[in-house]
């Protein structure tokens, strides 16, 4: 256990969103933004709002916030500035990527995807499959602590693999995957190792030299910034590929290309401040102050719920998904909301971990980042005591 102080009553202090009351637990869904943030957004509407590369100051401005931006998001995932591009949001982007990967697949070869992926990580690869004639493959995991099976993984490898696609954490179970290892096995077969990062990024540190990731993606507004998509690939993959754009736009550096059209600027200057928001806490902090929030969560939850994923914190995040047996996920969501908890009912676009888990209602979905209390924790667990 990290014995690092975390001070939660000054974090908490920079979100102004928390003045509010309500108990902010559906974190996975979307964080709040501390007022750095807000600060940032406003500054660029106010005084660099201009297209780039212009011979003026507020052009100067714009063209000096994307770099700052570049350089944030090569920090938080430990690439290179001309590794890391922005979009509208990780799907797009995703969308957008696979279908550069397309121009040098066939048909016949093989994408692999997981079930604790979130759809935004699978729907891409199978509507490719539809137009290129791929072959999709499924990678299993273990209902009974949500941890994804790796000699299933070893099974769906083949001599046409060309990418595995897998979540850095489940959205839905909170379940941190084996990166460097399935990575490793991705690249002994000859393959892509394709990272989701969404879930992971708001809990804990980014290498992707040493985890081994040929792309990964994620989202700012996941870690406490605007809305807005992030994504790293390996320089050598990247700079081979054809993006879909618009000629007049820049082939250098080469990430950049595939960022069609006018960036959000203003969501840019959020995101180098959300980024600089979690250095100046610091992630040992940060885990050690998470895991006493979801060690307490999970100590005290009420014997009439069943929690479907890791039955521990080692090996997640504390992201829970739980159920009851008399009430469903709607109802549970709309009592706490009533009750000022703010949580998330339903599927989370894991579609297919609630249908591996046999749940078309889906689960309630509590996840806690480094804003919320103990004093929240408790405050959740009462709630569902009441209403169980």
């Amino acid at each position: 256990m990290s014995t690092v102080a975390f001070d939660v009553a000054a974090a908490r202090a920079r979100f102004p969103a928390l003045a509010s009351g309500l108990a902010f637990l559906d974190g996975p869904g979307g964080t709040q933004v501390p007022q750095s943030v807000i600060d940032a957004v406003a500054s660029c509407l106010r005084d660099a709002n201009a297209n780039v590369e212009g011979p003026f100051e507020t052009s100067r401005g714009a063209d000096a916030i994307i770099a700052e931006a570049h350089e944030a998001a090569a920090r938080f995932l430990g690439a290179t500035h001309e590794e890391v591009g922005f979009g509208q949001n990780m799907t797009t982007l995703n969308f957008a990527l696979t279908r550069a990967l397309g121009r040098e697949v066939r048909p016949g070869d093989e994408i692999v995807v997981t079930r604790l992926d979130h759809d935004g990580n699978v729907a891409p690869w199978l509507e490719l499959a539809h137009d290129l004639e791929l072959v999709i493959r499924r990678v299993d995991f273990n209902e009974e602590d949500g941890t994804l099976d790796l000699d299933d993984l070893a099974a769906q490898l083949s001599e046409r693999t060309r990418v595995v696609a897998f979540p850095w954490a489940s959205n839905a179970l909170g379940t941190i995957t084996p990166v460097r290892r399935i990575a490793e096995l991705t690249h002994e077969a000859g393959a892509l190792a394709w990272v989701d990062a969404v879930h992971y990024a708001p809990h804990g540190p980014i290498d992707v030299a040493a985890v081994g990731a040929d792309v990964l993606i994620c989202s700012p507004y996941k870690f406490f910034g605007p809305h807005l998509g992030l994504f790293f690939g390996r320089k050598e993959l990247i700079e081979r590929w054809r993006p879909y754009k618009v000629r007049p736009s820049a082939d250098e550096p080469v990430a950049h290309r595939f960022e069609t059209g006018t960036l959000s600027h203003e969501a840019l200057a959020g995101t180098t401040a959300a980024i600089e928001h979690i250095e100046s806490l610091g992630w040992d902090a940060i885990q050690a102050h998470e895991r006493e929030l979801g060690q307490r969560f999970l100590d005290r939850l009420p014997n009439a719920y069943r929690l479907h994923g890791p039955p521990t914190m080692e090996g997640r995040v504390p992201t829970f998904s739980i159920t009851h047996p008399e009430r469903s996920p709607d109802d549970l969501g709309a009592d706490l909301g009533a009750r000022g908890i703010a949580t998330w009912p339903g599927n989370f676009y894991a579609v297919d971990v609630m249908e591996r888990l046999g749940l078309p209602q889906g689960t309630l979905r509590v996840g806690f980042v480094h804003y919320n209390s103990a004093e929240e924790v408790d405050r959740l667990l009462a709630a569902l005591e009441e209403l169980g």
